[in-house]
């Protein structure tokens, strides 16, 4: 019998936070995580993820490449089976988002 390694999604889902806080917005020097672009992490139990995160705007130069650069970045952990990263704007972006680590690294605390 092999055995299996089970990881638990909590500990799954700190990984996939550290992966997230080393992607940055090209045009905002804070990395997507403390922005608050990501809206919500889910691991179920065969280890697939799924990514609900957002855009500054729908207009962002990043559109087309952000998603894709999360997807393989967080592909990248080997515990993963699948990806998927999913964009929205309901609700949209705001500043509120952000947290206060990334407000004080902006200037605006």
């Amino acid at each position: 019998m092999s055995e299996e390694v089970v990881i638990d999604t909590q500990e799954l889902g700190e990984k996939i936070v550290k992966v997230l806080k080393t992607i940055y917005d090209p045009e905002i020097p804070v990395d997507i995580y403390e922005l608050g672009l990501i809206y919500d992490v889910f691991v179920n139990e065969d280890n697939d993820v799924k990514i609900l995160m957002t855009l500054t705007s729908p207009n962002c130069p990043v559109a087309e490449t952000l998603p894709v650069e999360v997807e393989e970045k967080v592909k990248s952990l080997d515990a993963l089976k699948d990806v998927e990263v999913e964009i929205t704007f309901d609700p949209p972006w705001t500043q509120e988002l952000m947290s206060e680590e990334a407000k004080l690294e902006l200037g605006m605390l």
